[in-house]
């Protein structure tokens, strides 16, 4: 097992040795006299822990603790002082100073200390591991190479340090909004919490502040009995992701802000008043700008959801991240379907790249799933996709798809076309899910409601 690195600075060299003997087997150590070797060396071997004396000859303790959290912000550093210097020991700890100690050093407090902070470490480092682990499986990784997705994602993990600020994503429809909110989530603090996601788009306007805020009994003819936790309350220690938060009714509106000012709400026919702990992500494929303009949404609620705006890039700027991000969802219904995929063909590739892809990933990743069902070799070929690209461009830099012109359909036989291919899905659905209509809906990602309603529709 791997021994906790401790830098040791101290100007004396009794104590040095002193601390030297006393650590010596359960530690690497590495001595120093001065800050000016120590830091180059912070710089290049990144410790876990640094014990720093404040009186040193040249660059002083309190000089150099910045310049060590500069280059190494996790860094824990306990100081040594030769007398119980008050201000010295303050000002310590504002810079940020984990624990101190005092001279003449009694080792077993100073062991004491160090225990102290490399266990803060440690459970710092745990928790950072459980992160990851929940990045991986809760949510896809945002795949990517290009400079618009890798910047995106150095912002997202700056802002999710914030265990409560509110973030609005910005991004066209389909570009991953919702993976977005979950990267905030799982790299925040709140990250053992709920994430509850609310399509604000999804929900009648009738029904939206009950759906929220939830209900007391007898709120309202045919309500439960028992009352009902709205959305922000089962949101309580986590995130609450509203989604199309620009199709939000105006009532609903004035309720979601007074709740992001205090904290606090009441449910529908309630007089007790309820708080909740919870970050708010919210999410719109519209111009909020716009809207507020029409007097469809209020300029004071923007102001508190989008206290920092995350813009999400459409495929056409990134279309490097194309192929790879097909080729994950290809694996994933890969080991959905039971089936090995080899891979994309070239002309196939070549497709993927210059398709203009309004829908975006959203559009991208249906593409692949229906080649997925309907390919017949291992590797997905042009003819799977049912994307016929033409190479030439239409003047305004988009790529105009072929494929309906070339097969010679009218409207209605295009519409008949759709209607088939969706039929076929919900039917694909159903049969995974044994009947059961709430789970071929989330298959799907549909709302259930709406999925009901195509169901009926297209399967009498």
């Amino acid at each position: 097992m791997d021994l906790d690195t401790i830098f040791v600075v101290d100007d004396e060299e009794h104590v040095r040795e002193g601390i030297g003997m006393t650590l010596e087997g359960r530690y690497a150590l590495e001595l120093f006299a001065d800050a000016e070797s120590a830091i180059p060396a912070i710089r290049d071997g990144y410790p876990d822990l640094v014990l720093l004396d404040i009186g040193l000859p040249g660059l002083s303790g309190l000089e150099a603790l910045p310049l060590m959290k500069q280059r190494c912000p996790d860094l824990r550093v306990v100081v040594i002082t030769a007398f119980e210097d008050v201000k010295s020991v303050v000002q310590a700890m504002k810079l940020g100073a984990h624990d101190y100690v005092v001279k003449p050093l009694r080792m077993e407090t100073l062991e004491v200390s160090i225990n102290n902070a490399l266990e803060t470490i440690r459970l710092k480092k745990e928790v950072r591991v459980l992160q990851e682990h929940h990045l991986r499986e809760k949510i896809p990784c945002f795949i990517g190479e290009s400079d618009e997705i890798r910047e995106v994602m150095s912002f997202v993990k700056l802002v999710a340090a914030s265990p409560d600020t509110p973030v609005m994503i910005l991004g066209e429809t389909g570009t991953g909004k919702e993976l977005i909110a979950g990267a905030i989530h799982y790299r925040s603090p709140n990250f053992r919490g709920p994430l509850v996601s609310v399509n604000c788009a999804a929900i009648p306007k009738e029904l939206i502040e009950s759906e929220l805020f939830g209900y007391e009994k007898g709120a309202f003819t045919g309500a439960s009995a028992a009352g009902k936790k709205g959305m922000v309350e089962l949101a309580d220690g986590g995130t609450l992701f509203l989604d199309e938060v620009g199709d939000m009714p105006l009532e609903a509106q004035a309720k979601l802000l007074r709740f992001l000012e205090e904290g606090e709400f009441y449910r529908v026919g309630g007089t007790r008043q309820i708080r909740v702990r919870a970050r708010v992500v919210s999410a719109t494929n519209k111009d909020p700008a716009v809207l507020i303009e029409k007097g469809l949404f209020r300029e004071d609620l923007l102001y508190r959801l989008a206290v920092v705006k995350v813009r999400v890039p459409s495929l056409a700027r990134r279309k490097e991240d194309i192929v790879p991000i097909a080729m994950h969802f290809l694996e994933s219904f890969g080991r959905k379907f039971g089936r090995t995929y080899s891979g994309v063909s070239g002309p196939a590739r070549e497709a993927l790249r210059s398709y203009p892809w309004r829908g975006n990933i959203r559009e991208l990743r249906n593409t692949i799933e229906r080649a997925a069902i309907v390919s017949v070799g291992p590797e997905l070929s042009l003819q799977d996709l049912g994307l016929e690209e033409n190479s030439q461009g239409t003047g305004d830099g988009n790529v105009r798809s072929q494929k309906y012109p070339a097969m010679g359909l009218s409207g209605i036989e295009l519409q008949a076309e759709i209607e088939e291919m969706e039929r076929h899905f919900i039917r694909e659905a159903l049969g995974r899910t044994e009947g059961n209509e709430h789970r071929a809906a989330q298959l799907l990602r549909m709302n259930y409601h709406t999925f009901r309603y195509r169901r009926k529709k297209l399967l009498p």
